[in-house]
């Protein structure tokens, strides 16, 4: 019994022997491979991602202004801000109907972090509503332009 008990022993740590050096060289080796096919299209896809993220965002915010709007027939006035949509505001026009618990549970920033530009009345129509972009300054090409509400293609 007690060879029948060695036998089986010596089988199990046969199978329980790990990896050699060579098989984790070859599993390193395709991991790199991979790593060298997709990471360059990753890297230029990040600004890309955070564009998109804001205009989401920005129609979100968008919604919100409108049921705002709907509930108390004007939108928030710039000293107001899109805080009026968070809590109730204490300046400017009181609104009469301003929706329990609010229209947003908070105000976020765009991708870069950055807080919204918020103008009511805007120049571009009822409200302006924009973020700067990746440079977070005003105008701007490419990755560097605006996002404005009224121009989101």
């Amino acid at each position: 019994m007690r060879s029948a008990n060695r036998k089986n022993l010596k089988k199990r740590h046969l199978r329980e022997r790990g990896f050699t050096l060579i098989e984790i060289m070859v599993v390193v080796t395709i991991l790199a491979i991979l790593i060298a096919l997709v990471a360059p299209k990753m890297v230029g896809r990040t600004d890309q991602a955070r564009r998109v993220s804001t205009k989401a965002q920005i129609k979100n915010i968008e919604g919100a202004l409108q049921l705002y709007k709907l509930d108390n027939g004007v939108y928030p006035s710039t000293e107001q801000g899109l805080h009026a949509l968070v809590n109730v505001p204490t300046v400017g026009v009181i609104p009469k109907h301003w929706k329990e618990g609010g229209y947003l549970s908070k105000i976020p920033d765009d991708a870069w972090d950055n807080p919204y530009v918020y103008l009511s009345p805007g120049s571009n129509g009822a409200y302006d509503l924009v973020s700067y972009g990746t440079d977070n300054e005003p105008g701007g090409e490419g990755d560097n332009a605006d996002l404005e509400s009224w121009n989101l293609n």
